[in-house]
């Protein structure tokens, strides 16, 4: 049956699942559990709920829940032509890693969807009653898990499919809360051009990530790298900034960011020096980490419009005080960071920038400590600072009795005890506890490295062990 797993995995990454547009997934799944004969219910959220009964000799043992995520990240690297809203991941097997060509491969959470599936539709396995609750939007707001009803879910147990490590448990995440800023402006003409130059830089080739699991990992921002330099040339010469962008989605680091600027003509030597010294510098701080580490500065065509220079510099210097990566370590875990913030990404639309930071953490306080840290800084530019709605963490209970039977699992299978940890990212079980308060939860998921960018990668037998493990505590519970 673990054949099985990859077999549905290669049926998911066929559907289209962006976050916030699930409509096809949730349908694929409802079709998956009427070609099966299984009870399945979706919810006005297009959550779906599978449900099947215990097998013989199983009738009186108490339920779980299998739960895991329909959507993924949508990241691809610069120079690969896709369409997430219609196009199916292209996989390819690199040794003992499932990989994506040139996009995220969609394992986060797609390989927990499959596994689920495989596990109920396994004739063989032995099981107490099992519901498979598949939520909708948990990338980018976890509106799924905050729109299920209450009395949807009947068992007191859960075993979210949503973690990235091998042997290993989660049993507490992060809780977390995003911030958008805006900068109105209103454009003006470039009047005077032939004493100008204009240029483009760039930042490109970044590792990215994560911004939970990955923030501590010493990685680059683009944002960061496109900024400093920014601020550090602007007193010298006369810039005028016609545009700016980088980074994407809110829980991944930035990879890519750019920017066009118009300077003096005179200055058109010294900017390629400093420049080039910038370059060497930052390729000294981060050289051992980001080794594809890319910066390009060209000229291009000149631009028609730039924002003023005073709303320009104000929000340059207000990128460059908005915090960003991890801000304090756990003391009650070790190893794990307790509060972060990444400042994911700066878009620039119709008459306004927009900046997007999502922060992170175990403790409540922290996280809204940090949240207003940000606003600040930000303030100094942005005439609109919004916050979401954020979400609650989920605290450890280590005396959990199925973490002990999850524990005694890995052990029998595997002569080893699983490590028993806590997560610097956001999983869906701290907003499940607010509506389940009786829920005993744990996390657990083959080894994956790269998610939310197109590095993603998968392990194959760290997969088929995690889903023998999984079939073991079914089997056991």
């Amino acid at each position: 049956m673990k054949n099985k797993v990859f077999d549905i995995f290669a049926e998911i990454c066929k559907v289209p699942r962006p976050s916030k547009h699930e409509e096809r997934i949730s349908q694929w799944l409802q079709d998956f559990a009427a070609q099966h004969g299984i009870e399945c219910v979706a919810d006005e959220a297009m959550n779906v709920i599978m449900r099947v009964p215990a097998t013989p000799g199983y009738e009186d043992k108490e339920g779980v829940i299998l739960q895991a995520h329909m959507d993924m990240v949508c990241e691809k690297n610069g120079d690969v032509e896709h369409d997430f809203m219609s196009d199916p991941i292209q996989t390819y097997i690199d040794g003992e890693w499932l990989k994506a060509q040139g996009t995220t491969l969609g394992a986060d959470n797609g390989i927990g969807i499959s596994m689920a599936l495989a596990a109920i539709t396994d004739p063989e396995l032995k099981h107490p009653a099992i519901e498979c609750l598949f939520t909708v939007d948990e990338e980018t707001g976890l509106t799924g898990a905050m729109k299920l009803q209450n009395g949807m879910l009947r068992s007191k147990r859960l075993i979210n499919l949503d973690s990235e490590d091998d042997g290993q448990i989660f049993i507490g995440c992060a809780g977390g809360i995003d911030t958008l800023a805006k900068m109105h402006y209103q454009a003006e003409s470039l009047e005077v051009k032939g004493d100008r130059l204009a240029v483009r830089l760039s930042v490109s080739g970044l590792m990215g990530g994560h911004s939970g699991d990955d923030i501590n990992k010493g990685r680059a921002n683009a944002n960061q790298l496109l900024v400093w330099f920014l601020a550090r040339i602007w007193p010298q010469t006369d810039i005028q900034l016609a545009s700016i962008n980088g980074g994407n989605l809110r829980n991944a680091i930035a990879r890519e960011a750019e920017a066009v600027l118009t300077i003096p003509m005179a200055y058109k030597e010294q900017i390629r020096i400093e420049w080039n010294q910038y370059v060497a510098q930052m390729e000294g701080v981060f050289g051992e980490v980001e080794k594809n580490l890319r910066m390009d500065l060209e000229t291009t065509d000149m631009p028609e419009t730039f924002i003023p220079s005073d709303k320009a510099y104000r929000l340059i210097m207000a990128l460059c005080e908005c915090p960003h990566g991890m801000i304090a370590m756990s003391k009650e875990m070790p190893g794990l960071v307790e509060t972060s913030t990444n400042l994911a990404s700066i878009k620039m639309k119709d008459g306004f920038i927009e900046v997007n930071t999502s922060q992170r953490s175990s403790i409540e306080a922290s996280k809204h400590h940090l949240k207003w840290a940000v606003e600040q800084a930000l303030a100094m530019a942005c005439d609109e600072v919004t916050h979401g709605d954020g979400y609650p963490g989920w605290a450890p209970n280590p005396n959990s009795p199925l973490l002990e039977v999850v524990k005694q699992a890995y052990i029998d299978l595997y002569k080893a005890e699983p490590k028993v940890l806590a997560i610097h990212a956001g999983l869906e079980c701290g907003l499940f506890l607010e509506k389940y308060p009786y829920l005993d939860m744990v996390s657990i998921g083959p080894q994956m490295y790269g998610v939310h960018s197109p590095q993603e990668r998968l392990s194959i037998p760290s997969t088929e062990r995690c889903y023998d493990w999984l079939c073991r505590v079914l089997e056991t519970l």
